[in-house]
């Protein structure tokens, strides 16, 4: 399913031609093909996946642990594992991921952070004093 290394079931659905207004807390997996006006947060604890479909829109703060989008976002995206945008996402607001997949067509309006930053910034590389030799002291 899309790529998710440990499947989360898509547990509950909002469906096509379904609006919700309110914040939706949800556990293990939601898949939106409706509208939500409000923010989609998975509960912490368990592995999360949340699946915006083409037909799908949130208007508020998305997170989960695996993202896929499809359809639009208007708020900030956090995906604590993997992010997957689909050729006709569109998303407004910063977007925060450790891994991010996104394909020809998908647009962003917003920053994207990367959640992990391995080894140093080559700002701080040049910066950084050179290593030493260890000493033993009795």
């Amino acid at each position: 399913m899309l790529g998710i290394k440990r499947q989360a079931t898509l547990r509950s659905t909002i469906g096509a031609g379904m609006k919700v207004v309110g914040d939706c807390n949800f556990q293990e997996g939601l898949q939106i093909d409706g509208e939500v006006i409000g923010n989609v947060t998975a509960e912490p604890g368990s592995s999360s996946a949340l699946v915006i479909t083409e037909t799908g829109s949130v208007h508020g703060a998305v997170s989960a642990d695996h993202v896929v989008i499809g359809g639009s976002v208007i708020g900030p995206v956090q995906a604590n594992e993997r992010l997957e945008l689909h050729s006709k996402a569109r998303v407004q607001g910063d977007v925060k991921y450790n891994t991010l997949e996104m394909q020809q067509g998908a647009v962003i309006a917003g920053q994207l952070q990367p959640q992990m930053v391995r080894g140093p910034l080559p700002e701080q590389a040049a910066s950084s004093p050179e290593p030493t030799e260890p000493t033993l002291e009795p």
